[in-house]
């Protein structure tokens, strides 16, 4: 099952296809990035529930249409995902990622970005 979990997750992401991402997740998940924590200071990188990771994802798409993540890794547990991409966007170096995602009954309820 978290195999789908991060394979749904990715093709969400390449779709932009925000339904899809927030039906992954609880609808009280945490989501870290250092992207946020620069973007948004106030937040200390930490957004909270559906609204604010709506707002969040939306804004990335609008922003950065031709993003795309290139997965290159996948480690699964009963409880996490790690998923190693690499983050792709015209005319910006490539960027490598690491994102741990903690799921509790087939939802995510928290999420972590690492950049390398």
């Amino acid at each position: 099952m978290n195999q789908e979990i991060a394979q749904t997750w990715i093709n969400a992401f390449n779709t932009k296809d925000i339904e899809a991402l927030l039906n992954l997740y609880h609808s009280e998940a945490i989501h870290y990035s250092p992207k946020l924590k620069i973007a948004q200071p106030a937040t200390n990188g930490f957004i909270k529930g559906h609204t604010a990771l709506r707002e969040w994802w939306q804004g990335a798409f609008d922003r950065i249409p031709q993003l795309h993540y290139q997965a290159t890794n996948f480690i699964l547990n009963e409880q996490f995902v790690f998923i190693e991409y690499i983050r792709q966007v015209p005319g910006e170096d490539d960027l490598k990622v690491g994102e741990v995602l903690e799921i509790k009954n087939q939802k995510i309820v928290a999420s972590r970005v690492y950049h390398g």
